[in-house]
């Protein structure tokens, strides 16, 4: 890439994380809100925030303030959003504003999805040693 093609990418990797963080508020988790993007070919395909599943209340911590194993990740709730639809993440972009977990990582892969751009760091790593693994391209995108 030439450096005004690495610019104009950053510029939209920021872009698409801000819109991503945005979109995390749609989610009614207390602990954590995290909102995901699936983009391709500069179009935003899917979309997803963590959260419990259709026709579930949404309430994703008991009273204790743990989150219930059902509680689905944002960037599952974008990968399945967009294989119901009936497009496909071949070579797309995920946005996302907290990195994947093992499990989320898994999906990604077997998603085809090329790249993961994130912007604050999961409590665990082994998800983007996964995705690094797997030859995904992953990304770090400071944002305020």
């Amino acid at each position: 890439m030439t450096t005004d093609t690495t610019e104009k990418q950053a510029l939209l990797d920021r872009r698409y994380i801000r819109m991503a963080k945005i979109w995390a508020e749609n989610s009614y988790c207390k602990r954590r809100q995290v909102g995901a993007l699936l983009v391709k070919n500069k179009t935003i395909i899917s979309d997803g925030y963590n959260g419990t599943p259709t026709g579930f209340e949404n309430v994703c911590e008991d009273e204790t303030g743990h989150t219930y194993p059902y509680v689905l990740h944002a960037e599952a709730n974008a990968i399945t959003k967009i294989a119901r639809s009936g497009n496909n993440s071949e070579g797309a972009t995920l946005y996302v504003t907290t990195s994947p977990c093992i499990e989320c990582a898994k999906l990604i892969i077997q998603a085809g999805i090329a790249r993961v751009v994130y912007s604050e760091n999961y409590r665990l790593a082994d998800g983007l040693e996964l995705l690094k693994a797997a030859g995904i391209t992953v990304d770090f995108v400071e944002v305020s």
